[in-house]
């Protein structure tokens, strides 16, 4: 099971700390910001210990493709209302993909955003410009956009969104997709019925685009579109449900990632209790 949680990065160990810390929980997957997700600020790559991160990465057996980076949030390619905003978010997400690469990870997350005051068509063209705008991709980064609650005036919280997005996208390759189960049931899907999602997911947009899976319950039920997230089994979507996403079949190669509100304890035990619950391909705990 390849399952692990948002985790810190910070001086003076930067990146080695962040997988130090991962390791710590019992994982073998980790998330975490190249810089504070609310600004622009960023230190040099060189200055974050990549290279002891990578091998320690692989000294621990975890590839690279399980370190994941996220985009900040103040990135926003579906903002049509404000041309500065727009800018922002073309230069600021290559710089991003640029880092990934650095590091040597593969897979950025990224908010689709969020079209303000326009309307959801609008946010949905002006996301794909922004993002074909970019010229220099490196061929090695996959930005994923990640699947939305629906709250305020947010693009992809349903499949066909992301679907057409990525439809209208000059470089495919460069995309795919990360499935956030908390988002999902806030955006009215409903998590009692995984198999009937994946498969929808399937016929949308494809399986082959999806990367990677944010595994959070919910504080709301189901359709509310607030994107709160709850603790493993202490929200609205309940463990019972989360156990049948990390089983199964067709996701057993995808890395989990926890955004649950938890402390170091918490992670831990979050952890041991998923692996508790999962079942190998061979039908063994």
């Amino acid at each position: 099971m390849i399952l692990g949680c948002h985790v810190q990065m910070k001086a003076p160990d930067y990146l080695e700390g962040s997988i130090r810390e991962a390791l710590s929980y019992d994982a073998n997957a980790l998330m975490l910001y190249t810089g504070a997700p609310q600004n622009t600020r960023r230190k040099p790559v060189a200055e974050l210990r990549a290279q002891e991160a990578r091998q320690l990465m692989k000294e621990s057996g975890i590839p690279m493709e399980h370190m994941i980076i996220h985009a900040p949030y103040i990135i926003n390619p579906a903002n049509s209302v404000k041309a500065e905003v727009a800018e922002l978010a073309r230069e600021f997400l290559y710089t991003e993909m640029q880092r990934t690469s650095e590091i040597g990870a593969r897979y950025l997350v990224l908010h689709p955003g969020s079209y303000t005051t326009a309307d959801l068509e609008t946010g949905i063209l002006t996301a794909a410009g922004c993002l074909n705008s970019i010229d220099d991709y490196p061929e090695e980064v996959v930005v994923c956009l990640e699947t939305m609650a629906g709250k305020g005036s947010e693009i992809g919280f349903r499949f066909e969104q992301i679907a057409e997005l990525l439809s209208r996208l000059n470089r495919p390759d460069s995309f795919g997709v990360c499935l956030d189960t908390c988002h999902i049931s806030d955006a009215g899907y409903d998590m009692d019925d995984f198999d009937g999602i994946l498969d929808e997911f399937d016929r949308i947009i494809g399986l082959d685009r999806l990367f990677a899976v944010h595994l959070n319950d919910s504080l709301n039920p189901r359709g509310s579109h607030k994107d709160r997230h709850a603790k493993i089994g202490e929200g609205q979507i309940g463990l019972e449900a989360l156990v049948r996403v990390i089983n199964h079949p067709q996701l057993r190669t995808l890395p989990f990632i926890l955004e649950t509100p938890n402390d170091h304890d918490g992670y831990a035990k979050e952890i041991a209790l998923l692996r508790s619950h999962f079942t190998k391909a061979d039908g063994k705990k």
